[in-house]
């Protein structure tokens, strides 16, 4: 269920509490958004001079992103600890590098003390621009925060490492910009929840969070502000969750 409204009004929703909640949360990068991506410039092409996107940022108020009452919001929908050990809720937040931070500070006054940074490697780059010159970035992050209790961790007898793939997505239509790859998101719904769980994005974007909870059968809630994509997800995403190139994907 994707809700076009802000996480702050979830008791109009009778909604329950999470397992796992996941969030890609503004960067705060201001106008620079597209700094180093071909896309500042028409076409890609710097010859043909700045494109619409040249010194805008992802979104009006980004930069006003109140991260205190993002955790309040999650101290308040993740479900409480339980007695029995393995069975801990956790939350999954993506950030900006030096974001990751003020996150844990904020983690520690709101209940979740311990936290794991992960990063999330690709074999591509975003940031094209002056490649011949300087070290490009190919890494998304995150922090995993958690009370006292570990939390669940369905890792099958392997060894997981901080240092994940971020492996591509090049089969669910992309309707929003800093759209995560769905391989991404079904991997940590995987590790940390079982089916039937709660899984709850409150910066849910274009809905792939919930697509692949769906898909592998927990339940999913979401909250969008802007109502261009809600209708993205209802007309486009949603519909991702009859076909099999989503249900059987690994």
């Amino acid at each position: 269920m994707l809700i076009n409204d802000h996480m702050e009004n979830v008791k109009q929703y009778n909604i329950p509490k999470a397992q796992l909640i996941i969030a890609d949360i503004p960067y705060n990068v201001g106008n620079n958004a597209y700094a180093s991506s071909p896309q500042w410039y028409e076409g890609g092409d710097r010859e043909n001079g700045e494109s619409k996107l040249a010194n805008k940022s992802f979104f009006r108020g980004d930069e006003n992103f109140n991260v205190y009452n993002f955790f309040m919001f999650a101290t308040r929908m993740l479900r409480p600890e339980p007695k029995e050990t393995g069975k801990s809720p956790c939350m999954i937040v993506f950030c900006e590098f030096e974001q990751q931070f003020e996150l844990i500070q904020f983690g520690k006054e709101h209940g979740l003390p311990h936290y794991l940074n992960l990063v999330f490697y690709k074999n591509y780059s975003p940031q094209v621009l002056k490649a011949n010159q300087r070290i490009v970035g190919n890494a998304e992050y995150a922090v995993l925060f958690y009370r006292d209790k570990l939390p669940k961790f369905n890792n099958n007898g392997r060894m997981v490492f901080n240092c994940l793939e971020y492996k591509r997505d090049t089969e669910t239509p992309k309707v929003h910009p800093t759209q995560k790859s769905i391989h991404v998101i079904r991997n940590l719904i995987e590790l940390f929840t079982d089916p039937g769980d709660v899984v709850i994005d409150p910066c849910a974007g274009s809905g792939v969070t919930l697509l692949a909870a769906e898909c592998l059968g927990r339940k999913s809630y979401g909250f969008e502000c802007k109502r261009e994509f809600c209708h993205a997800f209802e007309s486009t995403i949603a519909k991702c969750v009859q076909t099999e190139l989503f249900t059987g994907a690994q």
